[in-house]
């Protein structure tokens, strides 16, 4: 790992602003330099689909991932179907941004059928699932949506969505290796990625080589 992006939750609970945003990824990168840690700290959040109506042109873009001005991490809801999801990704993207969808495995909508996501998908959005979905630690709805995710070529990120040890930890290895298929982990964790950070277009997204049999957790 070389680099993890710092995304405090924005919504109504957490109403964290840019400029604190800011001042935590300044803290974040004293602190690793002062422990060692060989690790850049990049800037972000992850933004309530509410939200977006109360932050300007501005705030929006201190939020991009990295703050190349263009990807923004959205938060999809636990339960039920956003209102208006494929309009406002459809929306963003007029004003030059892309919205990344987080962890909509772990919705109870999206685990009835994943299919649900293509439009949203074909609007402009990218869909990043975390981790823990897909290796199992999260339980074997959110593992199996993941996994079918994957084989509809609607997912395009696989991040950790770590929080502290207590909640998640961090740890890509276990799920990249229950992609099954190197060329599509190394997308996901890798090439997408870079792609982000940098500001820059995806790749093409590699036809998986082979079928993975998923061993589910009950």
């Amino acid at each position: 790992m070389t680099a993890i992006a710092a995304t405090p939750h924005v919504r109504l609970d957490y109403p964290t602003r840019p400029e604190k945003m800011e001042r935590g990824v300044i803290r974040l990168r004293e602190d690793f330099v002062e422990q060692g840690i060989d690790v850049e700290v990049l800037h972000g959040g992850e933004i309530d689909l509410g939200m977006l109506a109360t932050l300007d042109e501005d705030e929006l873009r201190r939020f991009t991932l990295a703050q190349s001005g263009r990807y923004l991490l959205l938060e999809f809801p636990y339960t039920g179907w956003p209102a208006g999801l494929e309009e406002t990704v459809y929306g963003l993207g007029l004003r030059g941004f892309v919205a990344v969808v987080a962890h909509p495995e772990r919705n109870r909508a999206v685990q009835s059928n994943p299919r649900r996501l293509a439009e949203a998908v074909r609007m402009g959005a990218l869909v990043q699932i975390t981790a823990a979905s897909l290796d199992g630690r999260i339980g074997r709805l959110s593992q199996k949506a993941a996994a079918r995710l994957l084989e509809l070529g609607l997912a395009h990120v696989l991040a950790s969505d770590a929080h502290t040890p207590e909640i998640r930890e961090a740890g890509l290895a276990d799920a990249a290796e229950a992609v099954g298929d190197d060329a599509l982990a190394r997308f996901l964790t890798v090439d997408a990625p870079t792609a982000i950070v940098a500001g820059e277009t995806l790749p093409e997204r590699p036809r998986r080589t082979r079928r993975r049999r998923w061993h589910l957790l009950f």
